[in-house]
Order: C-alpha cells, then structure tokens, then sequence
C-alpha cells in the first residue's frame, strides 16, 4: 500500500479528501446512522478527537458535496439530489475573555453567514440574528436546515477559573441554544460537540431535547482510529515501529463500546516516529493539576475510581467532581461497566501510558515548584532502577520530601496518613510508566504498593511512625509472607518506608530481598 499524507491538523473534510492524498478512516457510516436514527444529537470528546472533522463531514453531506465522497460508504448510501442549508458554528478558535467578547464572535459569525446566503442582518442582539437566520434559510430553500456547533462549551472552559464570568458565558450560550429547540420546526438536524457534558440544569435547560450519544455504544469509535483502522488504513505507517507499544502508548479510550486512539498523537507518532507524550505537549492541563493539587488527590485512585455514569454528566461551574473534569478532558476512560436498575456503575482507568506517565509527571511539577525540579529526579529513579541501587533510592526520596512546600501538608486530612506518602511514591513510579499495582491482594492481606520492572518485583509497604512502632513496615512485609506470590517472577525486594508527620519525611527505610523459589 503507498503511504499518504498525515493529515496532522487537519479539520476541513474537503482538505483531506482532495486527490485522495490524505489518509482517511471513513467515518460516514457512523454518520448516515446518526441522521437516520434521529435529528437532535450532542457528543462529548477530549480534545483533539477528531470532532471538527466530524461535524464538517456533515456540513459537506448535507450539503450534497458528492464528489468529496468518491470510495466511501456515503457516495453509493445518501441522496445526493438534496441538498440542505447548513449553520457551523464554532467556539473552536480563539479565547473569549468576556461576554462581550462572546457577542462579538457570535454576531461575526452570523454576519459571515448571512453574507454567504445574500440574507441582511435583521436584528443587532446574536439570539435574534441567530433566530432569523434559521427560519428564513428555511423557508427560502424549502428545505429544513441543519445546526452545527463545534466546541459548544470552550468560553465556558477557557474561564471555568473566574467564575463570575464563567457563570455570564454559561447564561449567554444558554440564551443562544435555547432557539435550537424553540425552531425545531425549522431544523431538519442538530449535532452540538465539546469537552464537558454541563448538567441539564444548567446550560441544557432550553435544549433538553438533545439525545446524548457520548455513552453510547454503538458511537464510541464515532471519533477516534480503532486497531483495524490503525492496520489497514495506516498500514504503510506501521514499518519500524512496534505495534504492541503503539498500543500500550496511544489506544485504550472507551465509551463503551470499542477503544480507540486519539488520532492527533497517533498522527505525531507516525510523523516523528518516537514514543512520547505528544497529548501532554500540545496542551498544558493546568487547570485540572491545580484542583487535583488544591483537593490533595490520592493519586494512586485517581486511574480506578468507581463512579457511575449521571455523576459522569455532572459538571457546572459551581459543581466539579474530579471523576467527571478527569473523564470529560480525557484522562481518565471506562475500563468496564455493570448496569443495574436505573443506571450504570462504572470503573474508571486510565487511557494509556501516555497520558498516565504525563498526568503525574506534572502533578510532581504542581507539587514541589515546576518541572524542572522534578524531571532530573524522575530520570535519577530511572537510573537507579537499571542499576537495582535501592540505598540510592531512599536518598531521593529524602531529598525530595524536604522540597515539598510546608503549605502543601497544612489542612491536608490525608498527610498524616500512609496513604498521603504512597501518593507520592506512586506518581514517581507512574511518571516513568511502569508497571504498578496499590493495594495489592495476596492470601495474607494487601500489598501497598508493588513495581515490576526489568525482571525484579519490588514491594513496598509504608508506614507513619506516630502511628505505628518504627520497623514495623518491612516486618509486615515478612510477617505476612507478601513476596510468596511473586516467588517465580524473579527477585523480589521488600521495602519497607517509614515516615514522621513531624519531620515530614522518610525516618525509616528498610530493605529486603528474596530470590525464585525462596519461602521470604
């Protein structure tokens, strides 16, 4: 097969498919479904998931741009002697700052459109304007007409952190979407994409006849590569590089249905050919580390929480549950689901290791002052890791608890506990995405924390000493008979790590070691 252009970026459906030079998964099977099943519909992604592409293939199919369409599902499924007036609108550009602002880029907007239609602008307010619009493009063609809005929630987002203005733009955007519904005599199909899903109370209280599709199985791969995608469509790209890490760095997202890749960093990935954390670095996630931060987060729950799937929908500006701002923006995904009466409790993980590595990598930065402080750090336990120099281990970790601000331990309820120090453990090792498990069960009790790595099983087991006798980590370790279930994985190393809420640091750092077949 001969290798195509990456269309890295690329969110114009008519840019891709010209000459047929880009690659393209063909996604109108998904959307011939979607206008078949219904007319209302609202889709929740991460960013970079390949939604503005999405809605701009409906934009060119209801239009009726058959040649763009050559060799895909749609050319031989679709009625192509209709053809419908389509509105886009997006928020997708650049960071509104006020409702003013908002105003602003709404009325430009609809002014572009009623240019495009030879329609003169009626009214001066954006809602009226939008209002007439759809109505009179209506009755001009005799046909309904289709509302398209990309990123329907970034104003919102993009000052999710000032809250009174937060709370104007929600109020606006809610005057704005309430005529969708009001017109629905109007509209032949409605499709609203963005991050967050916003409680119906809030935002959606004049749209509450959109059909939510975010958790819909059927739709999970609406956006997205799927494996079969990856190795047909992307076939040419695959040489040199390993398919199993390809997976275990990029694929995992799930909405119940198939798991998929984020195509924009798999993308980067087949244009640089190197295994790194291409989501992390075209996106600083800084408001989610500084209220996981600010909540001081038990970072070893935040990749396997139990939820369920109406505490998923629940996000306004007063009201953030971690579990739905961590699933909305993407770092978190289902790992599986139980359905009960009247809804579905679902388990949380995290997507890949991209994402896992990198949400912890900067969760370290927010917590001892930036990046730059850390980053050696990461690659010193790297290092000590490959040499099994475990000493060395204790000394970095010393010296990193003595760089944690005092203001970081003051009203945290969770620093006086061991859960509170194997947080911080736990981002280290996770930052370097290896392979960790917490609570660990074996037929003796639970592991706290347990690291494979290079053929060696490290246990650790961590205690504050104002809560318990000093030795007594490594003893429960022995005690207990932990490393039995790892005796024919290779060596084992027992660590036990002891703190002081006082000192606010390591008092205590133990080291064992058992070999296969060894009773330890």
């Amino acid at each position: 097969m001969q290798r195509k252009r990456l269309p890295i970026g690329i969110q114009t459906f008519a840019k891709i498919r010209e000459d047929d030079a880009c690659y393209y998964v063909d996604k109108t099977p998904l959307a011939l479904r979607l206008i078949t099943q219904g007319t209302h519909f609202f889709l929740s992604r991460p960013r970079r998931f390949g939604k503005s592409l999405f809605l701009d293939t409906l934009k060119e199919l209801f239009e009726g741009n058959e040649a763009l369409f050559k060799g895909l599902y749609a050319e031989k499924h679709w009625d192509w002697s209709v053809k419908y007036p389509v509105i886009r609108i997006s928020f997708g550009g650049a960071s509104l700052a006020s409702v003013e602002d908002l105003g602003r880029s709404l009325n430009e907007q609809l002014g572009t459109l009623e240019e495009a239609f030879g329609l003169p602008a009626e009214y001066p307010d954006a809602r009226s304007r939008f209002r007439r619009l759809i109505i009179r493009l209506a009755e001009r063609t005799g046909q309904r007409v289709v509302v398209l809005v990309d990123e329907y929630d970034k104003p919102i987002l993009d000052r999710i952190e000032d809250r009174e203005i937060a709370l104007a733009m929600r109020e606006a955007l809610k005057d704005l979407y309430s005529v969708i519904k009001d017109n629905d005599a109007y509209i032949r199909f409605a499709f609203l994409t963005g991050v967050s899903k916003f409680s119906k109370v809030s935002l959606f209280s004049g749209l509450n006849n959109l059909e939510d599709i975010t958790l819909s199985a059927e739709y999970s791969a609406i956006c997205g590569y799927t494996d079969p995608d990856v190795d047909t469509v992307f076939a040419p790209e695959l040489e040199g590089l390993d398919r199993e890490e390809i997976k275990r760095w990029y694929n995992g997202y799930n909405w119940l249905g198939d798991s998929v890749y984020n195509p924009f960093y798999l993308l980067l990935l087949f244009r640089n050919r190197s295994f790194r954390p291409w989501w992390f670095e075209t996106g600083t996630p800084s408001f989610l580390i500084k209220l996981l931060a600010k909540r001081h987060q038990f970072t070893p729950e935040l990749g396997k929480s139990i939820t369920s799937d109406a505490l998923l929908s629940t996000f306004d500006v007063d009201n953030i549950p971690v579990e739905a701002l961590m699933f909305q923006a993407g770092y978190v995904t289902i790992d599986h689901a139980r359905f009960i009466p009247g809804r579905i409790i679902i388990t949380l993980r995290f997507p890949n290791m991209e994402v896992k590595s990198a949400l912890h990598d900067r969760l370290l930065g927010e917590l001892c002052g930036g990046l730059a402080i850390i980053q050696p750090q990461i690659g010193r336990l790297y290092e000590i890791l490959l040499s099994n120099n475990i000493p060395a281990m204790r000394d970095l970790f010393h010296s990193f608890f003595a760089t944690i601000p005092h203001d970081w331990y003051r009203n945290s309820p969770i620093a006086q506990y061991e859960g509170y120090w194997a947080s911080i453990f736990y981002s280290y090792f996770a930052a370097l995405g290896l392979d960790i498990t917490t609570e660990d069960a074996t037929n003796h009790g639970r592991i706290d924390m347990t690291v494979h790595f290079a053929g060696h099983v490290y246990l650790f087991e961590f205690k504050v000493v104002e809560l318990a006798p000093e030795g007594r980590a490594l003893q429960q370790i022995k005690d207990r008979a932990y490393a039995d279930k790892y005796r024919n994985d290779g060596p084992v190393h027992l660590i036990g790590v002891e703190f002081s809420k006082d000192t606010r640091n390591i008092v205590g750092f133990e080291v064992g070691q058992c070999f296969p077949q060894e009773h330890c």
